[in-house]
């Protein structure tokens, strides 16, 4: 309004040439234009100070700080709670996996085993009659029949290997951190007593049968003798019938013939206990079993 009251002014006074009151008013406009553009940029200024201002935030009390760190510790408990679970359960059935797998490892043992127990039986039994037999022989040298069934029986010998199937598995995969004591306890005890009989049978067992053999060497007639060293009982498998082809000795050497006949006592006597070590562990085998089934509910 003041710019057109100046315009007025101006023309009524009839001071300045047309030209110079043009210019007056374009340099008003401008001005009137500059003033209202910095009022406008300024206007924008202040409201990106609001918008941007952070508004004061209330400070919490304790209890709330406590409250949050409740609840974060109860969500960490929870998540190691839920994690124990899940390995138990996972851990359980590994366990139950293991001791169904060595039952019937076991089971395969204890067959085995009563075939082993079945032979030194016999093999018990028809040593038995040595005396008998070493009377007949220092009376007549040529009455070497009854020595036969001696050989057969005195020649070799039918090792037991465990089934370390499961065995294996526990020791290398660390199976035996999951099982319980009493299960861990009872697996240990029965690798205790087969250790027991591999230490015997390789040490006192093994010697006192290479004695026997050994003699027999210098004592036995080749022809005589061949027929009753066939490869089947290599294998555990015997074939021949301990029937002699003609007299046994080679020689009329009685001190020789009488150390045969007293390293076939210690024989004995070794084949005995290796039964009884090897008739403990079938005892500890069965009885494990029946004690896996019934605890973890095996069929």
């Amino acid at each position: 309004m003041e710019e057109n009251k100046n315009i007025e002014e101006s023309q009524k006074s009839g001071d300045g040439s047309p030209e110079e009151i043009h210019d007056s008013e374009m340099m008003n406009i401008e001005s009137s234009t500059s003033n209202e553009e910095q009022q406008t940029i300024n206007k924008l200024q202040t409201e990106e100070m609001e918008v941007y201002h952070h508004p004061e935030v209330e400070k919490k009390g304790l209890k709330e700080y406590l409250l949050e760190g409740l609840m974060i510790f109860l969500a960490v408990t929870m998540g190691f709670i839920a994690e124990n679970i899940r390995e138990y359960f996972t851990d359980s059935q590994k366990v139950k996996q293991y001791i169904q797998s060595l039952c019937e490892d076991l089971k395969s043992d204890t067959a085995r085993m009563a075939h082993l127990v079945k032979w030194d039986d016999e093999k018990i039994g028809a040593l038995n009659n040595m005396t008998a037999c070493y009377d007949t022989v220092s009376k007549n040298l040529k009455a070497t029949s009854c020595m036969g069934l001696l050989i057969k029986y005195s020649k070799t010998n039918r090792s037991f290997q465990l089934t370390d199937r499961t065995l294996r598995q526990l020791s290398n995969a660390g199976g035996f951190r999951l099982l319980e004591k009493e299960d861990a306890d009872s697996i240990l005890a029965y690798e205790s007593i087969f250790r027991q009989y591999v230490n015997f049978e390789s040490t006192i067992f093994q010697g006192a049968q290479d004695n026997v053999r050994n003699t027999l060497n210098l004592l036995a007639d080749f022809k005589v003798n061949a027929p009753l060293q066939n490869y089947s009982s290599l294998q555990g498998i015997d074939t021949s019938n301990g029937i002699l082809q003609g007299p046994l000795l080679f020689s009329d050497d009685r001190v020789l013939l009488n150390k045969w006949f007293n390293e076939l006592l210690l024989y004995l006597r070794v084949t005995n206990t290796q039964r009884n070590i090897l008739g403990e562990l079938k005892v500890k085998a069965t009885s494990l079993i029946a004690y896996y089934k019934k605890k973890h509910n095996l069929p």
